[in-house]
């Protein structure tokens, strides 16, 4: 059986910025556990970040929180974790939490913290993609399952 990577919070860990989650319903976790050995990372986590913790975006290469503090180092090392975990498992998929400045992949918040999107992928979705690993958003999972 396949494994893949995927977004701790979306299978309901509790390690969203805020302290909840952003678990998938109960359908598409069945789905995704009948194709995959599920493998989870919050990168953010993994790089030492608290939950909760106040929200963070990119702003250019770097990621700063809401408070003004720069957390790229975390976000890298976060990235690390994530990328090591794919090539542990042997993962060519991942499927990440959507608009993440770690996990987000096409499109991300813009750093202005006001919910305007731009172009661009989060930290460890940047790092996975350049290792060759496809990166999936949850709106995206019909896709990865076909």
């Amino acid at each position: 059986m396949e494994h893949l990577l995927i977004s701790a919070c979306l299978l309901g860990f509790e390690c969203k910025y805020s302290g909840g989650s952003n678990a998938l319903d109960a359908a598409a976790l069945a789905a995704l556990r009948e194709r995959f050995r599920l493998i989870p990372v919050c990168p953010e986590s993994a790089g030492g970040l608290p939950t909760p913790r106040a929200p963070s975006e990119r702003q250019g290469e770097k990621v700063v929180s809401k408070l003004g503090q720069d957390v790229t180092g975390e976000y890298h090392k976060g990235a690390d974790t994530a990328l090591y975990l794919a090539r542990r498992y042997g993962c060519t998929r991942a499927l990440l939490k959507e608009r993440s400045p770690s996990c987000g992949s096409g499109a991300i918040y813009d750093g202005s913290f006001t919910g305007s999107l731009v172009p661009g992928d989060g930290v460890a979705a940047e790092s996975l993609k350049a290792a060759g690993i496809g990166v999936y958003g949850e709106s995206r999972i019909k896709e990865l399952l076909s």
